[in-house]
């Protein structure tokens, strides 16, 4: 049996992630592999943890990559800050929160869950209450869940959480690098995401960043394996990972640079463009940029007569959800986008799966011409399935948006 060279069709990725990577990262990806402690790629990996520090508005010295998709680095901050029996407080707003939940009961911990109707977000007296009531040894939420393509605010949650001893850890796998995050200024002391978003990447390395109260609790929990061993007497309770021991990842991108595992060197190469790409443009412009276009796409979205779900004023910048009418097979028109014009986007999960369509547009495509070609090409779509909506409705709606907000 032989087979081809790999090939994948050409697509127009519209959906809630992942995206068209960036073509400057996929050239980054392909240039020359060097070995792990070559002092190159030394210095390489200490220029993306200058880059990311950028990106996540933050001094934090631990501010690297786990190497795997954006879960890696969920399930890396929660088995190293929580151990076995203490309590973690999850609020619950889309699929996401629930992944929380889940990796929290899986490393032993107590988990607690506030819920809240999805397409709605908590307030801070929901999350001070809470935090009273169970007194938990870490808040984990996520700022941007694509379930919902619901924006958690998160500027009073540091404060919060140090008022009363908490640490406080957020996803911001569907957030960073589209909607303000401001890690140092709003307090948080652990947060992650990944490079298939509005970072602009492939999946497959994920972004980390943690404060200094932090890394204390981990350097608190420090073992090292022992073909390794500095002599370095062992403390706490051992991190249960070895491969997510935040640890033991942090010594690997410190100055001992004490081996953990092979760099994913493609990856770092991935992760390092996706973040000078953002510092060149600066962060604010990234976040403006995917207001611009996203906000342009629900205009566009409304044009063709559709409805937006959720609570609008705390929409993701980057996803928006909207209800599949009536009239048509949800699934149909997906195909037909995908089939007819090879453009992709999403539906959702639980009590949203058929429910909506999620319509991303972020990272290398939260672009004019991309907004367009999906309004053009959902409009013809929900003709063929017999939805009578307006002419050209879409596309013009977004323009009429572009011309007013670039007026």
């Amino acid at each position: 049996m032989s087979f081809d060279q790999i090939n994948p069709p050409a697509r127009l990725l519209m959906g809630p992630g992942p995206i068209n990577a960036d073509p400057r990262v996929t050239r980054a990806m392909a240039s020359p592999l060097v070995g792990q402690y070559d002092p190159w790629m030394t210095a390489a990996m200490n220029e993306t943890m200058e880059l990311y520090r950028t990106v996540f508005k933050t001094e934090n010295w631990a501010t690297m990559l786990v190497d795997g998709t954006s879960r890696s680095a969920i399930e890396a901050a929660i088995v190293s800050l929580v151990e076995p029996g203490e309590t973690v407080l999850v609020p619950v707003m889309g699929r996401f929160g629930l992944l929380l939940k889940e990796i929290s009961e899986r490393v032993g911990a107590h988990v607690v869950t506030i819920e809240r109707p999805w397409g709605t977000v908590f307030t801070d007296d929901e999350l001070e209450a809470a935090i009273v009531e169970h007194s938990p040894t870490l808040l984990a939420t996520v700022q941007g869940d694509t379930s919902t393509t619901m924006n958690q605010p998160l500027e009073g949650l540091g404060a919060l959480c140090r008022k009363y001893g908490v640490l406080s850890y957020v996803d911001a796998t569907a957030s960073l690098g589209g909607n303000t995050f401001e890690m140092d200024a709003w307090g948080i002391d652990v947060a992650t995401a990944g490079l298939q978003k509005c970072l602009g990447g492939p999946s497959g390395s994920a972004p980390i960043s943690i404060s200094e109260r932090a890394r204390e609790v981990i350097a608190g929990r420090r073992h090292i394996e022992a073909g390794i061993a500095d002599g370095t007497q062992e403390r706490g309770v051992r991190i249960a990972s070895n491969y997510f021991d935040l640890g033991m990842i942090m010594d690997y991108w410190g100055p001992q640079r004490l081996n953990h595992h092979t760099e994913a060197t493609s990856m770092l190469y991935a992760a390092r463009e996706c973040a000078r790409l953002l510092a060149d443009e600066g962060m604010d412009a990234a976040v403006a940029r995917h207001a611009l276009h996203g906000s342009a796409m629900a205009a566009g979205l409304r044009g063709l007569g559709l409805s937006l779900y959720g609570d609008q004023e705390h929409r993701m910048n980057n996803v928006i959800a909207v209800e599949i009418p009536d009239a048509v097979n949800g699934d149909a028109v997906r195909a037909g986008l995908l089939d007819h014009f090879g453009i992709e986007i999403g539906t959702s999960f639980g009590p949203l799966a058929g429910v909506v369509w999620r319509v991303g547009v972020m990272g290398y495509n939260a672009r004019q011409d991309a907004v367009l070609t999906t309004l053009s090409a959902l409009e013809s779509e929900l003709r063929l399935s017999g939805l009578d909506v307006p002419p050209s409705g879409g596309v013009s709606a977004a323009l009429a948006h572009y011309e007013e907000e670039l007026a």
